[in-house]
């Protein structure tokens, strides 16, 4: 009797069942008996370890989001009869081994260079192993193939890349599981007894080190793919925020300001695919406008990252960023800490970074004024800030984060000359009562409303009546914000 073949479903930022590509392909070979079918996640320590500047790769919000999206995904996966091993190891020394010789490998290709790596050195093994390999497109809206150009030709600037995808658009169909193809799968499942394995639920376990919730945290962000539909299904349907998306999306106090989607996507607990299914859907049922386009836009902003990434490799994550400018930056780590722990003496600037640090998440807004703040007004390096952003963000994603670190600092696409945040203004304009502010500052609660973006500029008697001296009680401007923007361009106009 012919030995049965293997086939093994790597995942990797694709935990859900709803539209995914490689667990479809398997389970739909293995269902009517066609070989036995292994899922596994594989925990690479390299992903895990320091950042080039000492930051933990993955810090303690993002570890337990993770935790808990693979312990609901083993969840979801056991309603059917299957299960998700997890594994702690190089995925090229562990995968070869779980599928033996002439087997079959199903995974979702990935962008960024280490993750490129990894696969080049897995098909090579696989290959000597005689083994089918089946890599399918990675957690982007559009299929790379569906792009109307090739990468390597792909738009550098996100206007002419969005416009050429439109003039040819094609979003592909989700990837559908019916129920009783899932059940039949899982009478056909091979257990993974390596030593290193264990099931989803005894690894979040071990791993799950919650936080104490700060409760002035925007929203509960729980990691997985119940928790993502759920989100999805309360912005769109319940609450009917995605109408007016697109006038509230700079906001940064309050749960609906925007759609949040982000932590969920960046671990592939919900696809874009289906986010773009749902607002289509929405279109159809309640009608089209300016909010409902707007968030396919960030989906598209999203997928142009993925490209420059995909086109640029690890030029991205170089000093020099993609345009491989020789800037003059610092690495004072002096300053660097105080705009870290949110003590530069700047509330907008201050908030959002004990934001971060609280909650490992931050608006949108609020990223692009601390980004150019410790760029263009401290001159310190951007790799630092981007290295903190990884380790905190529970939504960090390699593509985006980086590419949006790049383009604020200068060094990416789409700069134009020597750009910066007025983040005086920037609080006038996107927090005019001062709410958040005070919400994450508590030394502001009684400053005037006059002087909440600007304390500094109270005199002696007015600090001591609203409790907020200056030096004491909240921190003296690290920096002039104006002239610390001149000096720094000028120093760079040197370099």
């Amino acid at each position: 009797m012919s030995k049965k073949s293997h086939h093994v479903v790597w995942f990797r930022n694709n935990l859900r069942i709803r539209d995914n590509a490689p667990l479809a392909a398997a389970v739909k070979r293995v269902a009517d008996g066609g070989g036995q079918l292994s899922l596994v996640y594989i925990i690479d320590p390299r992903c895990h370890a320091k950042t080039s500047f000492g930051f933990d790769r993955v810090g303690a919000f993002r570890n337990t989001f993770l935790a808990e999206a693979l312990n609901d995904f083993g969840y979801r996966l056991r309603n059917y009869g299957l299960t998700l091993t997890v594994m702690k190891g190089k995925p090229e020394d562990l995968l070869p081994k779980c599928v033996g010789q002439s087997g079959s490998l199903y995974f979702q290709r990935e962008i960024p260079p280490e993750e490129r790596a990894v696969e080049i050195s897995l098909r090579q093994r696989m290959l000597a192993n005689s083994v089918n390999v089946h890599d399918y497109c990675p957690n982007t809206l559009l299929d790379f193939q569906d792009l109307p150009f090739d990468v390597a030709n792909a738009p550098e600037v996100f206007t002419k890349f969005r416009r050429n995808v439109e003039k040819n658009w094609r979003v592909a169909l989700e990837e559908t599981l019916s129920d009783d193809l899932l059940l039949r799968a899982a009478q056909h499942q091979k257990p993974i007894t390596a030593e290193s394995a264990a099931r989803s639920d005894a690894f979040c376990e071990q791993n799950c080190k919650r936080q104490i919730a700060d409760s002035r945290r925007v929203m509960s962000f729980v990691g997985g793919e119940s928790a993502g539909l759920q989100r999805l299904n309360e912005y769109f349907w319940e609450r009917d925020c995605l109408k007016e998306y697109k006038q509230t999306r700079n906001g940064m106090l309050g749960p609906d300001y925007s759609s949040k989607f982000s932590p969920w996507l960046s671990l592939g607990c919900i696809s874009p695919r289906h986010i773009y299914a749902e607002i289509r859907r929405y279109e159809a049922e309640r009608g089209s406008n300016e909010s409902t386009y707007w968030l396919i836009f960030e989906l598209l902003w999203r997928d142009y990252f993925a490209v420059i990434t995909a086109k640029h490799g690890s030029a991205l994550f170089q000093i020099g960023g993609l345009r491989r400018m020789a800037l003059n930056w610092e690495q004072d780590w002096s300053l660097f800490e105080r705009w870290q722990n949110g003590t530069t003496g700047y509330p907008l600037i201050d908030a959002n970074m004990r934001e971060l640090q609280s909650t490992g998440w931050m608006s949108n807004r609020g990223r692009q004024n601390v980004a150019s703040f410790l760029t263009k007004n401290l001159g310190i390096d951007w790799r630092m800030g981007a290295e903190w952003f990884e380790s905190q963000l529970i939504d960090y994603d390699a593509c985006s984060n980086y590419g949006n670190w790049n383009y604020t600092a200068g060094v990416g696409n789409d700069a134009r000359g020597f750009r910066w945040f007025n983040t005086i203004k920037q609080s006038q304009d996107y927090d005019s009562e001062g709410r958040y502010v005070r919400h994450w500052l508590p030394s502001l609660k009684e400053v005037p409303k006059k002087f909440v973006h600007t304390p500094w500029q109270m005199h002696v008697a007015e600090q001591q009546r609203s409790h907020c001296v200056i030096g004491t009680d909240f921190p003296t401007p690290i920096v002039d914000l104006f002239q610390s923007a001149r000096d720094i361009q000028s120093k760079q106009k040197q370099t």
